[in-house]
Parts: structure tokens; C-alpha cells; sequence
């Protein structure tokens, strides 16, 4: 099977990185929609380790909780190809990036039902909240194909605030709403423990 970069978590295609995996449908969801996009892990197989991005979800039939389908060129690092299916230890990273996070608004977005994804995070994502015109926090609803919505956020910018899995908090100002727009962020998530 071939990948793109793309898939179920739908992230742009990276066709000049394809260290990319599926990982069991099992543990996609788990513990909320999409929980496990773009998280890093390192895949241990007989010829070696790589470290891959999740980005999409296999499929049901044979893809039982921790199965991981990496993509060709990341299992050619991993074990000979042939062979299709091995065993293997993985475990979540942390890497180090040379980006900031990015927050992505989905095509068909407006001020009154509103679409982010978060993008180029060390960590896996486990909240989205934006400030409301009171100064509260509110949380977006993640959905399975890694999107956070929000109905009447207004016109923008706005001000985010996303959260990784190990409660580190990142808060942007100025995201600004437009058809499949994307704003860098200021900083990246700390590594994790």
C-alpha cells in the first residue's frame, strides 16, 4: 500500500516525508476522536528503529489494538519488505521540530460554524479552546478526522489555546479566519517526559 502523508487524520500530503503510519483503529479514538494525529512514534522492528508520524487510521479487518501499517519507505527501514507483516515494539517521542505549531482553517468555514486543525506538534493534541469575547476559555469538539468545530466563534482573529497530552498549553493571538488559511503559531510544545 502506498502513502502520501495524507489520510484519515487529513493532513496536506508530505510527499518529501513519508515516514508515516496507520495506527489500529482501536487506538485512534482512544481516549477522544483523532487522539493519536500527528503523534510521533518509534517503530523497533529486526533491522532497526524509524520514527514515524500517525496520520491516518487502518482499517478494521486485522487491525487490532498497538497494529501499526507503516508506509513502504518506513518499513524498508524496519524490516525487508517482503515479509509484509512483523512483528515489532513502538513508543511514543517527542522530537525535536524545527517549526512552530500551525492552526489550519478548514475549507468551508465561517464565523458561524468554524473548523481548525492544529498542525506541526511534537506532542499528540488532546484540547482546542479559543476566548470568547468575555475573556472565558471555550472548548472546540474534536472530531475523527482530526478537526476542531466550534459554532459562532465570530469573525476573528482569534485567540487560541491548545493543549498536548502531557497538559502543556500553547495560547496564540491573531489566528485569522479565511478559506483553507493556515497560521504559524509562536512556539512548540516542551518535550515530553
Amino acid at each position: 500500500v502506498t502513502a502520501d502523508g495524507g489520510g484519515n487524520c487529513m493532513f496536506d500530503p508530505t510527499p518529501s516525508d513519508l515516514m508515516v503510519a496507520a495506527i489500529s483503529h482501536v487506538n485512534y479514538n482512544d481516549p477522544q476522536p483523532a487522539a493519536w494525529c500527528g503523534a510521533y512514534v518509534e517503530v523497533t522492528g529486526e533491522l532497526g528503529s524509524v520514527v514515524v508520524r500517525i496520520v491516518d487510521k487502518c482499517p478494521d479487518e486485522g487491525c487490532t489494538r498497538n497494529h501499526l501499517d507503516l508506509s513502504p519507505q518506513a518499513f524498508a527501514k524496519i524490516a525487508p519488505i517482503e515479509k509484509g507483516i512483523v512483528p515489532i515494539t513502538w513508543r511514543l517521542v517527542s522530537p525535536g521540530l524545527d517549526r512552530t505549531v500551525s492552526y489550519h482553517i478548514k475549507p468551508g468555514s465561517s464565523q458561524w460554524w468554524t473548523a481548525i486543525q492544529v498542525r506541526g506538534h511534537r506532542n499528540p493534541i488532546r484540547k482546542l479552546e479559543y476566548r470568547a469575547a468575555n475573556g472565558s476559555w471555550v472548548e472546540l469538539e474534536r472530531q475523527e478526522y482530526n478537526y476542531f468545530i466550534a459554532t459562532n466563534m465570530g469573525l476573528g482573529p482569534y485567540t487560541l489555546r491548545a493543549t498536548d497530552m502531557y497538559g502543556n498549553s500553547i495560547v496564540d493571538s491573531n489566528i485569522v479566519l479565511g478559506e483553507n488559511v493556515e497560521t504559524r503559531g509562536s512556539s512548540q510544545f516542551p518535550a515530553g517526559p
